[in-house]
């Protein structure tokens, strides 16, 4: 089994397109075959070597290797079309050859001209066949002279195209209604639908996995398969990936290219394991599965018909699944870009990758998207009792005797104390309520609140001890410094009075 994904290097790699990877992906790996990766670049205005980089590095991201490609070549190359020009000019040189293509003089004006008409009509835009019976050397003189033609395809005519689609079952079109598509265009380069079919038939594609917008292309490239003397692959056309209102994803339903999800902290292996379930269910009723659990299970005989909605919420339930059983290094270490956009600035190293690594517990269990951690761990390095104190009726509540109490005792208690760990805070807080009498809430807030500079956050068990485990990092752990809970406590205390 071979498969393919080819992307045109001309933007972002939609997600779209990165759930027709995956389903190759998933599919080559399921039966031991081979994924492959090429580039249609032949659109020279818009393609562009960084949309390619970009490409790559979305899909290296995701998980999805490839066993032929670009960068690390292969017994079926060029993988980029723009390498490739010189087997496109030989195939179309056979067609002209034996009659089955032809040149074509028509202008754009003219071609336009014709749609128009034709759609005002009522007719299907298709060619009108004006230059099908120029004869040969009459094409060869005109071109002798100067002009530069298209070269078209001869579709037959009256016949009736049936091909086995492997998720929609049989398919039939009429030639009739398709019109003799062009397959190389004046400039020289080839159209599409010829080079793919060129492409796919010389890289021994067996089966082809795309999007649904191209079942239209299919009977055209299945002519030009047999026009060539090649073997057809097994077609399977997905439905389209859709916005929450029932149309097509686009960016006016937000975030649409891979890249942006990973800007915005969601995990690979969740948006990986999201898209698969677009379209396909695994069976059992799981759904969260590794990806290699997803390709151990996958088949194209559970790809449903129905177009799939890409719901962010449900993205979001499955990235806080795999947040909370990631590794707490490895979700440190991807914060930190978004600490350094939130103006938290870091450039952490040994005991300060330590220091975050055992933050992150606080913020994973309680967030959707890493771009959201900073905000949950800044109690850690931004610290105001002014700011505290500040907050709606916050003050008010801090004045009352109860609360008073409660701060000028643990501002007292921690002035002497080692730093807090999780049973030491719990011995201290113990002690505070035999002390003041308080409890509950009544005892816990006016710490939280002194303590972190907030009304509302992780559970002080945690919170606490880590506030003191960064106070003791040393200058050189590239993290802001933190102020310990001893320093805080008589801080805020001070503030209380004034």
């Amino acid at each position: 089994m071979r498969v393919r994904f080819a992307p045109s290097p001309t933007g972002q790699l939609h997600v779209g397109n990165a759930r027709t990877a995956l389903f190759n992906w998933l599919l080559a790996r399921r039966h031991g075959g081979r994924f492959i990766l090429r580039i249609e670049d032949t659109d020279v205005e818009r393609s562009t070597r960084e949309s390619e980089a970009g490409i790559l590095r979305d899909l290296r991201w995701l998980g999805l290797d490839w066993d032929e490609g670009p960068d690390i070549g292969g017994k079926r190359g060029p993988y980029r079309q723009s390498e490739r020009l010189h087997l496109y000019e030989s195939y179309a040189r056979e067609l002209l050859a034996s009659g089955q293509g032809y040149h074509c003089f028509c202008s754009i004006a003219q071609l336009d001209a014709e749609r128009q008409a034709a759609l005002a009509a009522g007719r299907p835009a298709r060619y009108s066949g004006a230059c099908r019976t120029i004869p040969r050397d009459r094409a060869e003189a005109r071109i002798a002279a100067g002009e530069r033609p298209a070269i078209r395809f001869r579709v037959p005519e009256g016949r009736e195209i049936i091909f086995d689609d492997a998720v929609r079952g049989t398919v039939r079109f009429q030639t009739d209604v398709i019109g003799d598509p062009v397959i190389v265009r004046a400039d020289g380069t080839p159209a599409y639908n010829f080079a793919v079919v060129v492409d796919d038939a010389l890289m021994e594609v067996t089966h082809v996995i795309r999007g649904e917008d191209h079942i239209s292309n299919t009977p055209r490239q299945l002519l030009l398969y047999e026009a060539l003397g090649f073997n057809p692959p097994v077609f399977a056309h997905l439905s389209l990936v859709m916005g929450p209102d029932h149309s097509p994803l686009s960016k006016r339903h937000g975030a649409t290219a891979v890249a942006e999800f990973r800007a915005r902290g969601y995990l690979p292996e969740a948006l990986v394991n999201y898209l698969a379930l677009i379209g396909w269910s695994p069976g059992g009723g799981d759904e969260l599965l590794a990806i290699d659990d997803l390709a151990r299970r996958f088949s194209l005989e559970q790809v449903g018909l129905s177009a799939g909605v890409f719901d962010e919420e449900k993205l979001a339930w499955v990235n806080r699944h795999y947040l909370k059983m990631a590794d707490a290094r490895r979700l440190a270490e991807l914060a930190v870009p978004f600490f350094n956009q939130a103006g938290i600035v870091m450039a952490p190293a040994g005991r300060g990758v330590e220091f975050l690594a055992a933050a992150m517990p606080m913020a994973a269990a309680s967030v959707d998207r890493l771009d959201q951690v900073p905000r949950r761990l800044a109690f850690l390095f931004d610290y105001s009792p002014e700011a505290a104190l500040a907050g709606p009726g916050v003050r008010d509540e801090m004045q009352g005797a109860s609360a008073r109490g409660v701060v000028a005792a643990l501002a007292e208690a921690l002035e002497s104390a080692p730093r807090l760990d999780r049973e030491r805070f719990r011995a201290v807080a113990g002690a505070l309520k035999m002390r003041t009498g308080q409890k509950g809430r009544a005892l816990f807030h006016p710490i939280r609140v002194a303590l972190t500079g907030r009304a509302e956050g992780p559970e002080l068990d945690l919170a606490l001890p880590a506030i003191d485990l960064g106070a003791e990092l040393p200058n050189n752990a590239g993290v802001p410094p933190v102020l310990g809970c001893r320093e805080r406590a008589a801080a805020f205390v001070e503030v209380l009075r004034s």
